[in-house]
């Protein structure tokens, strides 16, 4: 006697540096059930505490909605930046036996899938730092080592931040030019001196990774007029441009039209003066390619591969976007 057939599920997941997503998805495309906890650090807490932030995503799905026995683990993370890297948390996550079938991505690769209208595009993230992936339509890949000013890389609110004060500490002792991003300082952590805040840094009072909050105000200055303020964003665009523009070149892309997918806090908000010139720059630099910014979460990226990954019916992913809103 044939018995009632069982939908397999996907977890999905999108660790990023502030948030990390949870998604359990049927292999027809229906979102059972959604999580949340903290950022995803293996680089600075180690692997398996970094997991421990998705065991307590997992524990945040609505009541009745699966936490194992999972078909597909899809997990698009932050810190998953070399080969190695995801062998490691693939094989903790595996350890955990939370699925059969388990894949690691860095979680730009999520980034591309939600916001391309396919599976191939570039993708350039932009939050608490910078980084950029390629995937053509053969199934080739570009990627960088994204391992920060190591390997070359420059931006995202962090560097903004760090940027900003360092200017900001010029300006007040008379080494550099007047600019609002003193005011910005002081205004922003509350001291009386820019100055201050520094040995409040130094002295471990204030965490140097807060400066990346000082990013929007960047912004605000340089949409204000304040020259140096406009010279960091400049240099922030030219950054996302030049990182889309070597996936492009590398995957031979670069006289095909081709979506570029721009995401993190810096790109999604949208900003005026960084909009136009991230136009002018994608004009100049592969004006082939449409610049998209990602409206649905990576999360639903995460699912996509990972249905994809099984196999689904075309009609699955369908239903999963439309679950997400539309594009």
């Amino acid at each position: 006697m044939g018995g009632v057939a069982v939908s397999r599920l996907v977890l999905a997941v999108d660790g990023g540096n502030s948030k990390t997503d949870v998604a359990v998805v049927s292999e027809h495309g229906e979102v059972l059930g959604a999580g949340r906890a903290g950022g995803f650090a293996p680089q600075r807490d180690g692997v398996a505490a970094a997991v421990d932030v998705i065991a307590a995503a997992l524990a945040a799905l609505p009541a009745g909605v699966p936490r194992d026995g999972f078909a597909h683990v899809s997990a698009c993370l932050a810190g998953a930046d070399l080969p190695v890297e995801e062998e490691a948390l693939a094989a903790e996550l595996a350890a955990r036996e939370l699925g059969a079938d388990v894949v690691v991505r860095n979680d730009t690769f999520a980034l591309l899938r939600a916001g391309a209208s396919g599976p191939w595009g570039v993708a350039v993230v932009c939050g608490a730092g910078i980084n950029a992936v390629g995937v053509a339509p053969s199934g080739a890949v570009a990627r960088l080592p994204a391992l920060g000013r190591l390997s070359g890389d420059w931006g995202g609110g962090q560097d903004l931040g760090e940027e900003a004060l360092w200017h900001a500490v010029r300006a007040e002792d008379g080494r550099g030019r007047p600019t609002a991003l003193a005011r910005l300082v002081t205004s922003h952590f509350g001291t009386a001196t820019v100055e201050e805040l520094v040995l409040a840094v130094h002295f471990g009072l204030v965490d140097g990774d807060r400066l990346h909050e000082l990013a929007p105000g960047v912004l605000a200055a340089a949409g204000d007029g304040d020259p140096v303020a406009r010279e960091l964003v400049e240099r922030q665009a030219e950054e996302v441009t030049v990182l889309a523009e070597v996936c492009l070149r590398r995957l031979g892309l670069l006289e095909t039209p081709v979506e570029v997918v721009l995401g993190g806090g810096l790109l999604t908000a949208r900003d005026p003066l960084m909009t136009k010139l991230l136009e002018a720059g994608f004009a100049l630099r592969a004006p082939h390619a449409e610049p998209v910014v990602a409206d649905r979460p990576p999360v639903m990226g995460a699912a996509l591969l990972g249905l994809e990954r099984l196999g689904a019916a075309k009609g699955a992913l369908t239903a999963l976007s439309t679950a997400y809103g539309p594009r």
